[in-house]
């Protein structure tokens, strides 16, 4: 059989990074993947995650099996984080591997119980949100979000598009540090988006990737909760990869929100058996880790001042690279990257520029000019913006 297969193709981001480290330029240069990379260009292990794993190291007694949804405590972390520390709301979690694992899960699960809807993604959206619920038998459809012109949230166009999706249909939102384009809505923007949903009873499901990349761990939470604060029902898909820095340990989280205890006990069941013909149960250690941070008030505070250096690093790096590219003359404006929030933005760079930047530069960027602004350096930032301002003149 597999003499018969024919070679699959790259993925998009992940068969970037491939290519970038078989490429001998020594000034090269990614800003492809999702990674956070600090300004010696690592991704590092937080204080905070080192400190726990010592806890975790010392004091740990078995590795039996978790149950199938994880250990009740980080479920606990995980609603705290999402809903706010004393939220009354009737939401149960299970723990996941990664962010993705959450999304296919719910994919799974919304199938089972929807299995005529729809799934409507914004456009743009990260690109592997089609192929896990195109995996999972949903046809995927577009809705309005990014406006090229402005470079901002098209928001008429997006309440435009859910007012003529099916009833029953499942709406999938970013919770913030919109991936690809940055742009999130305002709080009264995520009300009449809320207000749509409901009118056209749709399904929400929610992709929060980048919790406190953004404005901060409260404020990037502001959309969900008032989602969850308008609709009876929703599932939220976590990740901790970016604000943990927990990439290689896949630690993720899927919360299902609903109006009343025994409903959201009874979709538990279904997402627990779900959960079970998939993968069982999950891993052990990176959930264990942010528990012990989570309930640990010293490494609490430490977290949050190490994702608020993040978030502030990744600013630093958009006022740069506008500032950078202004020095050396190109006329394009890109202010509007100031103005974005997480590690991603719309370029504005063209498919054609792009490949150039590679082929010539050795500089990676996905397709369509999506840029990781967390991959810059003050380092990196001269010979990035030299090469960017020479393929704008051609």
């Amino acid at each position: 059989m597999f003499e018969k297969l024919e070679m699959a193709p790259a993925d998009p981001i992940l068969g970037l990074t491939e290519a970038f480290n078989k490429d001998t330029n020594p000034n090269k240069i990614n800003l492809g993947v999702g990674v956070y990379k600090d300004e010696a260009g690592t991704t590092p292990i937080m204080n905070c995650v080192h400190k726990a794993e010592k806890i975790l190291v010392e004091t740990e007694k078995t590795k039996n099996y978790l149950p199938i949804t994880g250990a009740p405590a980080y479920g606990k972390c995980v609603q705290e984080l999402v809903f706010g520390k004393n939220a009354k709301v009737y939401a149960a979690t299970a723990h996941t591997p990664g962010g993705t694992g959450a999304l296919r899960v719910a994919g799974e699960f919304l199938k089972k119980f929807k299995p005529s809807a729809k799934i409507w993604v914004s456009d743009p959206t990260w690109p592997n949100h089609n192929g896990v619920f195109g995996a999972a038998g949903f046809a995927v459809g577009k809705y309005a979000y990014y406006n090229a012109q402005t470079r901002s949230l098209n928001l008429d166009g997006m309440l435009t598009a859910i007012k003529v999706m099916t009833p029953g249909d499942i709406i999938l939102l970013h919770a913030c540090c919109h991936n690809p384009s940055g742009i999130d809505p305002a709080p009264e923007q995520w009300k009449k988006i809320a207000a749509a949903i409901r009118e056209n009873e749709l399904f929400p499901l929610v992709d929060f990737a980048y919790q406190g990349l953004g404005r901060g761990l409260e404020e990037d939470a502001e959309g969900v909760r008032l989602l969850a604060g308008t609709l009876d029902e929703m599932i939220i898909c976590s990740s901790f990869s970016k604000n943990f820095g927990l990439y290689n340990e896949r630690v993720g989280a899927i919360t299902i929100k609903s109006e009343t205890q025994e409903a959201t006990d009874k979709a538990f069941s279904h997402l627990k058996t779900t959960i079970r013909q998939i993968y069982s149960n999950p891993p052990s250690h990176g959930g264990a880790v942010v528990a012990t941070v989570m309930n640990n008030p010293e490494l609490h505070k430490e977290w949050e001042d190490e994702v608020a250096e993040i978030r502030r690093r990744i600013k630093q790096m958009r006022e740069l690279f506008v500032a950078t590219l202004k020095a050396k003359g190109v006329k394009q404006d890109f202010s509007f990257l100031t103005h974005q929030y997480g590690m991603f933005s719309f370029s504005g760079l063209n498919d054609e520029q792009v490949k150039t930047l590679k082929e010539k530069y050795g500089i990676y960027i996905v397709g369509g000019g999506r840029i990781n602004v967390a991959g810059m350096t003050k380092a990196n930032m001269e010979p990035l913006c030299t090469a960017i301002a020479e393929v704008l003149k051609t």
